[in-house]
C-alpha cells in the first residue's frame, strides 16, 4: 500500500548530491506514479554517499575531479484528493560533506565544503487508473495501469559563494515537468518516465557577477519492480538523460550531457508502519559530465491522517 509514498526515498537520495549541477536528472524513482489512498503521511531520514567526478562542471576551469560526497537529508509528504484525481506533495531538505580534489589550471587543488543543498519540492498528481479513494475503498480496488504527471523544483537554498569554483548549492530555480506510465502485470510493476529540466540563470557565477546559464535536459527513467508481499520489493532501475549545455556571459557553450545510468532498489518492511530502502547506482555511459557511484540508505515512517485511519 502507499506506492507512490515509496519512490520519495529515491528522490531524497539524490537530492543528497544535488552539489552535482547535473544530479537531478541522474535519480531513479521506483513507483514514482503507483497508486496509493488520500489521507497518508510520511517522514523519512536518509543517507548517502557517492564517489567519482560528482562535481564536475564543464563551465569551470577544473579538470580530473573527484570527490567524496555524504548526504543527509529529511523528507516529509501527504497524499490528497485534487479534482477527484491522487494528488501528492513532497519536500525534501538535504545537508552535505564535500571533499574534492582536482586540477585548477593545471594546478592541484582540494577543497571541502559542508552545510545545505538545494530544497527539494514535488508535487504529483494520478489522471488515470487511480482516482482519490479512501483507504478502505483503495484495498478494494483492482490494480489498474497508472498514467501521471509531476512537477518538481529545486529552490536556490544551497550553500553559495559566487567566489568560490566549488558549492553545494546552485544559485537558482530549475523545474522540471514529467509524464510517467505504471503498468501492473502480477507481481511486477513496470515504469517508463520522461520529463526535463529547465533552468533559471545563475547570476553570481564564478568568479563573481557573471551569469551562467544552461540548455533544458532530456530525462527518461525504466523501472522493473517486483512485490513479494506489502512494503517487501525490489527494483531495478535505469535513467538516461541528454542536453544541458551550458554557457558563461559571452562566452562559448559546452558539450551537452549524453549520459545513462543503473541501478538497484531494495524495500524491506520494519513492523506495521516502517520501512528501510537501500538503493545503488552507478554510470554505464559516461560521455560527458558526471561519473560516479552512489550508495543510499532510508529509514520511513507511514501513517493514516486521523480523519482516515478509521475508515
Amino acid at each position: 500500500m502507499l506506492g507512490a509514498l515509496r519512490s520519495v526515498v529515491t528522490t531524497l537520495v539524490a537530492c543528497c548530491v544535488t552539489a552535482a549541477a547535473q544530479a537531478g536528472a541522474q535519480e531513479m524513482e521506483p513507483k514514482a506514479y503507483s497508486a496509493s489512498p488520500v489521507g497518508a503521511n510520511f517522514l523519512l531520514v536518509g543517507y548517502s554517499a557517492a564517489a567519482g567526478s560528482v562535481l564536475f562542471d564543464p563551465s569551470l576551469p577544473v579538470t580530473d575531479v573527484h570527490a567524496d560526497v555524504q548526504g543527509l537529508a529529511f523528507g516529509a509528504g501527504h497524499t490528497f484528493s485534487m479534482f477527484g484525481a491522487l494528488g501528492l506533495m513532497s519536500v525534501v531538505v538535504p545537508v552535505a560533506w564535500v571533499d574534492a580534489t582536482g586540477q585548477v589550471l593545471e594546478q592541484a587543488a582540494e577543497v571541502k565544503r559542508t552545510g545545505f543543498a538545494d530544497m527539494r519540492l514535488k508535487l504529483s498528481v494520478n489522471l488515470w487508473g487511480n482516482p482519490a479513494m479512501t483507504p478502505r475503498e483503495f484495498a478494494k480496488a483492482p490494480r489498474r495501469t497508472v498514467v501521471g504527471v509531476s512537477v518538481s523544483a529545486t529552490a536556490p537554498s544551497g550553500q553559495y559563494d559566487g567566489t568560490k569554483l566549488v558549492n553545494i548549492g546552485t544559485n537558482r530555480w530549475s523545474f522540471k515537468p514529467e509524464v510517467g506510465v505504471s503498468w501492473p502485470v502480477g507481481k511486477f510493476d513496470i515504469d517508463a518516465y520522461l520529463g526535463a529540466w529547465f533552468f533559471a540563470a545563475n547570476d553570481n557565477f564564478f568568479p563573481g557577477g557573471l551569469s551562467r546559464t544552461q540548455d533544458p535536459m532530456v530525462a527518461g527513467q525504466g523501472h522493473a519492480s517486483y512485490t513479494f508481499r506489502p512494503r517487501l520489493w525490489i527494483a531495478a532501475d535505469a535513467t538516461w538523460y541528454r542536453g544541458g549545455s551550458t554557457q558563461v556571459s559571452a562566452g562559448a557553450p559546452t558539450i551537452p550531457l549524453n549520459n545513462s545510468r543503473l541501478g538497484l532498489t531494495v524495500s524491506l518492511p520494519v513492523g506495521d508502519r516502517y520501512s528501510f530502502k537501500v538503493g545503488y547506482s552507478n554510470g554505464v555511459t559516461v560521455r560527458t559530465g558526471t561519473d560516479f557511484s552512489q550508495i543510499a540508505v532510508a529509514w520511513q515512517v507511514l501513517w493514516l491522517s486521523p480523519r482516515w485511519s478509521g475508515r
